[in-house]
């Protein structure tokens, strides 16, 4: 009997330490350039991957090219200015836009063929704080107003993405769009597409 209750302790002990093994999470750092792909949806490599392709593209386009040279003859040598305006999610699934933005904004400025000025939450940020400091801070240390740098394009795209499913098996297909456009004139310098980023996803046959 004894020899049957210290087997049958032992059993649940195990079966204890077993399930709260299995119960937590396995973690492991990788670096931040590595490919993690978890589920197939859109993640921060395929961000990246995509934006430093469209931005490649953009400032070897003939045209703007032409316009970056014509501008830095006429300016003194000073570089356009480019500022990164919305884009807009028109894809089947939730994708944090504003990642897609921060790359582009890092492969605008990483080219060394363009400037780059802040946009959006941060403009005004930075505007709330010259007004704050006209009153609080020394006239030798003060941000002077009405000094900021002007951009000359603007930077807009979309991103969306076609789903094909058979079974357990899927395809996803995704499409990122930029137009460069001159602020000033409304003209559009520069369109671009990426189509690489497509993968394909296998169902387990049974799922927790």
């Amino acid at each position: 009997m004894k020899k049957f209750l210290s087997a049958l302790a032992a059993v649940f002990l195990l079966v204890a330490v077993f399930t709260t093994c299995s119960s937590r999470p396995t973690v492991r750092r990788v670096d931040s350039d590595t490919t993690v792909d978890l589920s197939g949806r859109w993640n921060d490599t395929d961000a990246r991957l995509v934006s430093n392709s469209l931005i490649n593209d953009c400032i070897n386009s003939p045209r703007v090219m032409q316009f970056i040279r014509d501008y830095i003859a006429s300016n003194n040598g000073r570089l356009p200015a480019s500022i990164v305006g919305s884009f807009r999610n028109e894809s089947s699934e939730h994708i944090d836009t504003a990642i897609i933005a921060r790359a582009m904004e890092a492969a605008i400025l990483n080219s060394g063929r363009m400037d780059f000025v802040a946009g959006g939450d941060t403009r005004e940020e930075l505007r709330t704080e010259r007004q704050d400091q006209q009153w609080n801070a020394s006239e030798e240390t003060r941000a002077a107003l009405r000094n900021e740098t002007g951009a000359t394009f603007l930077l807009t795209g979309t991103i969306s993405s076609i789903v094909d499913q058979a079974g357990r098996d899927t395809v996803r297909s995704y499409f990122v769009t930029a137009e460069l456009t001159n602020i000033e004139t409304n003209v559009r310098l520069w369109i671009g597409e990426n189509s690489e980023i497509k993968k394909t996803i296998r169902q387990p046959l049974f799922r927790r």
